[in-house]
């Protein structure tokens, strides 16, 4: 997101923030002016923002003066999950057939952070590096178009994607499940390595598709009154 202005900027994530936890919900119309005032910015930095959030999927132009959170599709989702799990599986099985020496050179990082250091609390950190783990062994493969379709598709799920790091035993899982993956792969044990990745991923999904289906029952429900 280098190059981004820094009002339009600051509106983008806080806009972006306010999607990923259902303050804004799917479905949600809302103007430019509303959100001007919200911000205490004029309407051009907001619409900047929002066209921003509109290329990477997550709004719409409602109407003419108009715009809404785009309504959510678990089809759209789960389509993106099923090409990551494609990715990932045929980057394991490059991995694997490198030489040792050069995969344990690319894996070296990843082995550090997720099999050697003491693991990390902080479900949201977590879940950065969980992006940076998956997107590291796509990468690793040295096919750069590979690896810019799965940042880009990496960047379409994280709305979701990140609700999988706000329960302690999925945090736990990761690194279980993580150092497992790169084990298999550094002993070139290629189906083993996609088994379990694609495992991983699959349970990933079933979890995040669970909560959220949870946090939008709840966003919807009626505000409890404090009266007796």
């Amino acid at each position: 997101m280098g190059g981004k202005p820094g009002l339009a900027e600051r509106i983008y994530r806080a806009l972006k923030n306010e999607i990923f936890t259902f303050q804004l919900m799917p479905g949600d119309r809302f103007s430019e002016s509303e959100v001007a005032g919200r911000m205490a910015a004029s309407r051009t930095p907001v619409r900047q923002a929002l066209y921003w959030l509109e290329h990477e999927g997550y709004v719409e132009v409602a109407s003419r003066s108009g715009w809404q959170v785009k309504p959510f599709d678990f089809a759209w989702f789960e389509a993106l999950y099923d090409l990551r799990i494609v990715l990932e599986r045929e980057a394991v099985r490059r991995l694997c057939g490198m030489p040792p020496g050069t995969c344990a050179e690319h894996l070296a990082p990843l082995i550090a952070f997720w099999v050697d250091a003491l693991p990390l609390e902080d479900g949201l950190a977590v879940s950065t590096h969980d992006e940076q783990f998956h997107t590291a062994l796509v990468a690793a493969t040295g096919n750069g178009e590979m690896t810019r379709v799965h940042v880009d598709l990496t960047e379409k799920i994280r709305i979701i994607r990140h609700l999988d790091f706000t329960r302690d035993d999925r945090v736990a899982a990761t690194y279980q499940e993580h150092g497992r993956v790169l084990r298999a792969i550094l002993t070139q044990q290629t189906e083993e390595a996609q088994r379990i990745l694609t495992d991983h991923i699959l349970q990933s999904k079933a979890v995040v598709r669970k909560i959220t289906l949870h946090r939008l029952q709840q966003s919807r429900l009626p505000p409890v009154s404090s009266q007796i």
